[in-house]
C-alpha cells in the first residue's frame, strides 16, 4: 500500500484496516451503523463501504457470514481488498468495484436483487452544490453525491432496498435533518421500521439518525430511545464507549 495511508484499529482492535491519511476517515458513523446491524445472517450488503469498515465488523462478529462490499472508487476499494486480507476473512468478503445506481453493473457483478438477508448503508451526506467538496476526490466522492436527475438519496436507498430478500433488514445511518427524505424514501418497501436519533450529548439536538426496517413487512414505525454519545465533560458515554470498543451492540 502506499505510504499516504495509515494503518489503524476500530472496535477495540478487532478490525484492523489501512486507510487514506488525507481522504475519508472511519469514524463514529461506521461504528454505530455495525453495531446496529441486529441478528448474524448468512449474506449481507455494504453499500459505499469504504475502505470497508462496516463489512469487516460484521465479518469478524460473524464468522458464518458472507458479505458484498460495494464501492465505486478504485482506490478506496482497493484497500477494502487489503483490509479484508489484512483481517482474514478474504475468503468471505467479495468487493465490488461498482456505482450501485447502475442496475446492469449490480447484476454483472453478481448482486442480483433479492438475494440478501442484510443490507446497510452511510450514503454520501450532500448534494453536490449544497456544500464545498474536498479537493480530495476519493473524500468528496465519500461526502457529497454528484448532482443528476431526481433525489440522489432516495434512488440510492431504493437500488440498496432493491438488493434485500423479502423480510430482509435494512439499516442506514445518516444526517438528523435528512429524516423526512429517509422516510419518504423508505415508504411502503419497509415496514417495522424503526428511527433511533443519536445525540451528541444530553440535551443537544440530533446529529444522526440510525433507521431501519423489514422489506415487506406491515408494522408500524417506532421511535427507539436515543442514544448520547458523550457526557458534559465530553468522554464517551458508558454505553458509547462499549460500542466503539466492539463490547456492545444496539
Amino acid at each position: 500500500m502506499p505510504e499516504t495511508t495509515s494503518l489503524d484499529e476500530i472496535l477495540g482492535g478487532r478490525v484492523r484496516m489501512r486507510q487514506p491519511l488525507g481522504g475519508h476517515r472511519v469514524g463514529a458513523d461506521a461504528v454505530l451503523l455495525a453495531a446496529a446491524a441486529g441478528a448474524p445472517v448468512a449474506r449481507f450488503v455494504d453499500v459505499g463501504a469504504g475502505v470497508g469498515a462496516v463489512g469487516l465488523a460484521l465479518l469478524t462478529r460473524w464468522p458464518e457470514a458472507r458479505g458484498d462490499l460495494v464501492e465505486i472508487d478504485p482506490m478506496t476499494a482497493a484497500l477494502a481488498r487489503e483490509n479484508a486480507r489484512l483481517n482474514g476473512v478474504a475468503a468471505r468478503a467479495t468487493i465490488h468495484e461498482i456505482d450501485l445506481l447502475n442496475a446492469a453493473a449490480r447484476r454483472a457483478a453478481g448482486l442480483n436483487n433479492g438475494a440478501a438477508d442484510l443490507v446497510l448503508t452511510n450514503p454520501p451526506f450532500f448534494v453536490a452544490g449544497e456544500v464545498r467538496a474536498s479537493p480530495d476526490p476519493s473524500r468528496a466522492r465519500a461526502h457529497v453525491f454528484a448532482k443528476g436527475e431526481g433525489d440522489p438519496l432516495e434512488a440510492w436507498i431504493v437500488a440498496s432496498l432493491a438488493l434485500l430478500r423479502p423480510g430482509g433488514r435494512f439499516v442506514m445511518i445518516h444526517r438528523a435533518d435528512a429524516l423526512a427524505p429517509i422516510l419518504a424514501a423508505i415508504g411502503r418497501r419497509l415496514g417495522g421500521s424503526e428511527v433511533r436519533p443519536v445525540y451528541p450529548r444530553a440535551g443537544a439536538p440530533a446529529i444522526r439518525v440510525i433507521a431501519s426496517g423489514l422489506k415487506g413487512s406491515k408494522a408500524p414505525l417506532s421511535l427507539l430511545p436515543g442514544l448520547v454519545l458523550h457526557e458534559a465533560s465530553g468522554a464517551f458515554t458508558p454505553l458509547a464507549q462499549a460500542l466503539h470498543r466492539g463490547e456492545a451492540t444496539l
